[in-house]
């Protein structure tokens, strides 16, 4: 049966962080705003390529070298001992494409391109969800469809540290070394010692603001990359977590991590808020079981 509304978990944030770039480096901060398409600040920017479709970790690693610092009018880049300044002032357009979306995105100018370009080693271009830009998806999870900026499917990505604590036994007992919190890319990190529990949290209130966990995440290659250098090194999270976290529901093949967050107010949360369970689902996501 679902839980009465707001029971106290023994859980609080543990940490918060943004994306300003698509696949570009976490910023940990100790608060962030939240609108209904997630943090301010998280996954604005984004590279393309020529034709327009998104790039990230997943065929670059390398990606993971960029940092991104939002600005007033733009956002402020670092990669290395190369900085770059770029401002999305005028009214350049470009159609973009991240998975099935279509997003008509402000993109940087001829010279800020170039300069990516140059530092990357292929063309690229940079792109920014502005207010003229709109997309939205996942009704068939959240009900109704969910602005997002360019993550890849919903506002904001919701992890325990239980269950990295769980998942870092496995590894261990792979031979294998354990792994950080920032391989996933989170930007909600819950301080809370069972794992798996959020497989059951059908919504969380923190600092008065309601979160909908509406899809565990699918994980992919990006999770076997150091998130500083890109490279595939360390513990393989694929690995672990096919021992006991494989999903058995076709709708999200391989394996699962967290859970895809829908927030259903705005406002403010920060380090230390108290996570509250506003409701629970009847049983868990179902899992295939090895042997």
């Amino acid at each position: 049966m679902p839980l009465k509304p707001t029971v106290t978990l023994n859980a609080r944030v543990a940490a918060l962080n943004i994306h300003p770039l698509k696949s570009g480096r976490a910023i940990a901060v100790e608060q962030a705003d939240v609108r209904l398409d997630g943090f301010v600040g998280d996954r604005r920017f984004m590279l393309v390529d020529p034709e327009g479709s998104f790039i990230t970790q997943r065929e670059f690693p390398s990606l993971a070298q960029v940092t991104a610092v939002p600005q007033a009018d733009g956002v402020h880049l670092t990669m290395g001992d190369a900085t770059l300044s770029a401002s999305f002032v005028g009214e350049r357009r470009l159609t973009v494409r991240v998975w099935t979306s279509v997003v008509d995105a402000a993109c940087a100018d001829d010279a800020v391109n170039a300069t990516l370009s140059s530092w990357l080693a292929r063309p690229v271009r940079l792109v920014f969800m502005d207010d003229r830009a709109e997309r939205s998806l996942g009704a068939e999870w959240a009900r109704e469809p969910a602005a997002v900026g360019f993550a890849d499917g919903f506002p904001l990505l919701i992890t325990t540290t239980g269950s990295l604590d769980a998942l870092n036994r496995t590894l261990v007992s792979m031979n294998q070394p354990a792994v950080g919190m920032d391989r996933f890319r989170t930007n909600i990190v819950i301080d809370h010692d069972a794992a798996w529990d959020e497989d059951l949290w059908e919504a969380v209130e923190i600092g008065g603001i309601r979160f909908d966990l509406v899809k565990p995440c699918a994980r992919c290659v990006v999770t076997t990359q150091d998130q500083e250098t890109g490279e595939r090194t360390g513990g393989n999270p694929i690995e672990g977590l096919r021992m006991e976290r494989l999903s058995a529901d076709r709708r999200v093949p391989g394996v699962v991590f967290g859970w895809n967050a829908v927030p259903r107010g705005t406002g403010r949360i920060a380090l230390g808020n108290a996570v509250r369970l506003l409701s629970t689902r009847n049983e868990r996501w179902p899992m295939k079981r090895r042997g």
